[in-house]
């Protein structure tokens, strides 16, 4: 330590009386409809080299991220088993295929339950154990799943599955979010949300390999997705609290009454970010419908329209994940740099600059086409990660995180449907007895549409790039707990630290003592 022990406990003692407000909650609506066009003005930030800032990150916050995105990736994996096995479960249960795809939307339509009772958990019980519980539930619908003889069983089980599979985005984004350097937060951003795609192709080449190979059928691809997440949960038991959390965790121990003060908090965020909230899940639905309406219909569109083998489908779908993963990341990582709006907003007009070619091209070379739209898609989603972060209520940042995020998903659940529907308007001459339709302009007109209203959506809203997580500098803390609580909660951490020889808390005190805080933007 730079000083004494006397020192840093005396330096601890002040804490600002300026907590970080985000600035846009100060403007008149006029005041902030005139900033709208100004503050997309890219900050340029420094650009320094990525793997300068992933190595920023410290062991444990390596730890952080590796846990919250092998999470993330087999909470993938999980939901696209039932894709995967259609054909299989319908012959099984003796069911159509739009029988059993009802078992996505009973897990997209349950997932805002889950992230409403597990967001809520880790905001107030920690991210650990809600975490773990979320898991242990992976593991006992996953074989259920994998045992079930009729189809009310496997509805049942797929519903239940949609809460926990609700339940963990949020977690996984503040977990390997929320102690990371500031610097490095839309790379990791990016990183982390291409968990997705990640476990989509986990769950292609699994699937290759387990089902129907054996006379269990689609089975064991479920028996064996119950398997990773136990170990996903010895992980987290090895690993603490997040050190933003525990900080929040002192101010409400300080205060005396843990629940009365989590409430209270939950009142000042409520009274003063509803109106954010409702933004947040509109921003999520045209989010969710991009991707959606980009992906669900695409293999669909080329087997019926364009004459692909399955084969050639396969091919195209992982180079255009892989498109995805890249994407996520580079654009993740230029959002600190050029602003989490303005790196939506262009993105998102290269990607619908791209839609021609992604959904008219009829010979393989659709697959360089396939790559750099979902590259598009997928880089404007590496951003959300951190921005939903930055904007969010610091003590519900779990809850609204991963709620918006579900929510947001529901409203798009029908994109597959709307797109096969209206392409049912426009056949085309049948190849033997099948039926084909001109999927690709619908695809073309419906995704053009998204685009306008995610790049509406994003210029309309408000962006708080490098927000300080830290309790001494929310306002909606101060405001509940108040000042003198959150500084004896400072002060006494600060304080065990001295006594243990700790290593620095998030909260160092010379930060303190400056004032902490970020760059704010509306």
């Amino acid at each position: 330590m730079d000083h004494s022990s006397e020192e840093k406990v005396a330096d601890a003692t002040h804490i600002p009386e300026a907590h970080h407000s985000p600035p846009h909650e100060e403007m008149s609506i006029g005041e902030y409809a005139a900033t709208r066009i100004t503050t997309l003005k890219p900050p340029m930030h420094k650009a320094p080299n990525p793997f300068r800032l992933l190595a920023m990150l410290n062991g444990k916050q390596w730890l952080f991220f590796f846990v919250g995105f092998f999470a993330w990736s087999w909470d993938a994996f999980d939901f696209f088993t039932v894709s995967l096995t259609v054909s299989g479960l319908s012959e099984t249960f003796g069911k159509t295929t739009t029988q059993i795809t009802w078992g996505i939307t009973l897990v997209l339509m349950f997932r805002s339950v889950g992230s409403i009772i597990f967001g809520l958990a880790a905001d107030r019980y920690g991210r650990k154990w809600p975490f773990v519980v979320n898991n242990l539930l992976f593991i006992v619908l996953e074989l259920g799943t994998g045992f079930c003889q009729t189809y009310k069983q496997f509805l049942a089980c797929r519903a239940l599955f949609g809460v926990a599979m609700g339940g963990l985005y949020g977690n996984a984004a503040a977990t390997a979010l929320e102690d990371c350097p500031e610097e490095a937060r839309g790379i990791v951003s990016g990183m982390l949300q291409q968990g997705y795609a990640f476990g989509y192709l986990l769950a292609t080449a699994f699937a290759r390999g387990l089902v129907d190979t054996t006379p269990h059928g689609w089975r064991p691809l479920f028996w064996f997705g119950a398997c990773p997440p136990v170990l996903i949960i010895i992980f987290r038991l090895c690993l603490p609290e997040t050190e933003t959390y525990l900080e929040r965790e002192a101010v409400r121990n300080e205060k005396g009454n843990i629940g009365k003060t989590f409430i209270a908090e939950g009142k000042v965020a409520l009274r003063r970010h509803w109106l954010l909230l409702i933004y947040l899940v509109l921003l999520m639905a045209g989010f969710n419908f991009m991707s959606h309406g980009s992906q669900d219909l695409y293999p669909t569109m080329l087997q019926n329209q364009y004459s692909f083998s399955a084969n050639a489908v396969t091919v195209t779908q992982v180079v255009a994940n892989l498109g995805a993963m890249t994407g996520g990341t580079i654009i993740g990582y230029s959002s600190q740099i050029f602003g989490r709006r303005f790196s939506i907003i262009f993105i998102s007009i290269i990607g619908g600059a791209l839609l021609y070619p992604y959904t008219y091209t009829s010979s393989k070379a659709v697959i360089a086409a396939a790559f750099f739209e979902q590259f598009c898609v997928q880089g404007a989603w590496g951003v959300i990660p951190i921005h939903l972060m930055e904007l969010s209520p610091g003590s519900f940042r779990t809850f609204v995180v991963g709620t918006s995020y579900q929510l947001g998903n529901l409203a798009s659940s029908a994109s597959s449907t709307i797109e096969s529907t209206l392409g049912a308007r426009f056949p085309l001459p049948p190849k033997g007895k099948t039926k084909r339709y001109e999927y690709g302009k619908v695809m073309c007109i419906f995704m053009g549409c998204v685009y306008a209203y995610v790049i509406i959506m994003t210029f309309v809203g408000p962006e708080y790039l490098r927000r300080s997580f830290e309790a001494v500098d929310d306002s909606d803390l101060n405001e509940a707990a108040g000042q003198e609580t959150i500084e004896a909660a400072m002060r006494r951490i600060h304080q065990q630290e001295v006594a243990g020889n700790g290593v620095h808390h998030h909260s160092d005190p010379e930060d303190i003592k400056a004032g902490g805080g970020g760059v704010q933007q509306a």
